[in-house]
């Protein structure tokens, strides 16, 4: 891949250390993600890709170490700040309002970032008027590039999975985050959503200027994809490179029992 990064660190994280209870689930991890870069994530099962997901969203505290956004340090935001700081996420498993339509789940991205106040929404002020207009046509542009407006009015709940994994990253496009977390966004997809994911992972960074930060098993989809990747084991940062370095290096491939690349 030939990004278009800067060398600005976008994210930094800084020596995480997680502990639930005696299990070290991060151990002094850190590294950066250079804006406009999409960045892999990887390690095996229980390496702790998760568990920092979690510390990025403010999910989880940690007990030792930093994350700065840029620039700032984002320990002390709350969780519910996250999406208006410019950080969008997507679940492994997946989360949404099933019983919901399409439109009602990516306008529930949009208003992560509604600049209005509870008294100005409860009087319907022509601010707030205006603004949700804003918010609308937000929502419609990203289920046009996502394709899912023949969905719209659907119950999210009733679609193919596939469709549901577009929808929720649809929620998350439509805060318009200036870095997307993606956890696991190829489980249970077939072989061909898989290669219209990669396109589209691509395209996000591409069209959209979105720093990535992709957790993923499908070792092909993060090769193909990313620009750099960043390799854990048992909570630890192993190794980092790009596609190719990860390849061959020999700490990734004795953590994967024999190799990464297919």
């Amino acid at each position: 891949m030939t990004a278009p990064a800067s060398t600005q660190g976008l994210l930094s994280v800084k020596g995480i250390t997680v502990r639930f209870g005696g299990i070290v689930a991060l151990d002094g991890v850190s590294f950066d993600v250079r804006a406009g870069e999409v960045c892999g994530l990887i390690g095996p099962n229980g390496a702790g890709k998760t568990t920092l997901f979690n510390c990025l969203s403010r999910l989880y505290q940690y007990q030792e170490g930093d994350i700065l956004f840029e620039g700032k340090s984002v320990t002390a935001t709350p969780v519910h700040d996250m999406a208006e700081l410019g950080i969008g996420r997507t679940f492994q498993n997946l989360a949404m309002f099933r019983t919901m339509s399409v439109r009602q789940n990516v306008m529930i991205g949009a208003h992560c970032r509604s600049r209005q106040g509870f008294a100005a929404n409860l009087l319907r002020t022509p601010a707030v008027r205006a603004e949700e207009k804003r918010l609308e046509e937000q929502a419609e542009e990203v289920m046009r590039y996502l394709d899912l407006t023949q969905h719209r009015d659907r119950p999210a709940g009733d679609l193919p999975f596939g469709i549901q994994k577009r929808v929720e990253l649809g929620r998350a496009l439509a805060a318009k985050p200036k870095l997307l977390l993606l956890d696991e966004p190829a489980a249970g997809l077939n072989h061909e959503e898989l290669s219209d994911l990669g396109r589209l992972i691509v395209d996000i960074r591409d069209r959209m200027g979105i720093t990535v930060l992709l957790v993923e098993h499908h070792m092909s989809l993060v090769m193909a994809v990313s620009d750099r990747i960043v390799a854990l084991n048992f909570g630890r940062k192993i190794a980092e490179g790009t596609p190719a370095e990860i390849r061959t290096n020999p700490d990734v491939i004795q953590a994967y029992l024999g190799g990464v690349a297919h």
